[in-house]
């Protein structure tokens, strides 16, 4: 598949330069950070949540889970993670499992966790389990300054 063409699309209209780095097919964001040689605090994820407004797409680093209570309390109302049916419907040009974590391409309202504020490099699935974007973290930074940034993660054990 490559990068979804939503992605892609969306990035060269922001005028974004990105490097797509192809990898071992991997299932799990910290399987990728590994293959990859990537750091795992590096590697933003995309987790799909469901709220009173529809949808929610929180990004964490590949070292964190999303934590739901710090997500509810952040936005104030209760949160839930998205079926993988409602997955495949958003991210409609996506592999399941692989959900860039750039919302604004899927017109989704996202948060960031603060982990991932002033990283100099950043990596993200391109929306297969193959490839991966690189964005230098100021394009990263630039593509989400109106995204609200919160501590909505917690370490993974």
């Amino acid at each position: 598949m490559a990068i979804a063409l939503s992605l892609q699309q969306y990035l060269d209209g922001r005028g974004c330069s990105y490097d797509v780095v192809s990898h071992e097919r991997t299932l799990h964001a910290t399987d990728t950070a590994d293959v990859s040689d990537v750091p795992k605090d590096n590697l933003a994820k995309g987790v799909l949540m469901k709220c009173k407004d529809g949808y929610l797409l929180a990004v964490v680093p590949a070292s964190c889970q999303v934590d739901l209570d710090a997500v509810a309390s952040f936005i104030r109302h209760p949160v839930g993670l998205a079926t993988e049916e409602e997955v495949t419907t958003v991210f409609a040009d996506c592999d399941v499992g692989a959900i860039p974590p750039v919302g604004s391409a899927y017109g989704l309202t996202s948060v960031i966790d603060d982990r991932l504020e002033g990283l100099n490099e950043v990596y993200f699935d391109g929306g297969d389990h193959r490839t991966l974007i690189h964005l230098n973290g100021r394009d990263f930074h630039r593509l989400t300054a109106d995204v609200p940034h919160a501590q909505i993660a917690v370490r993974n054990h």
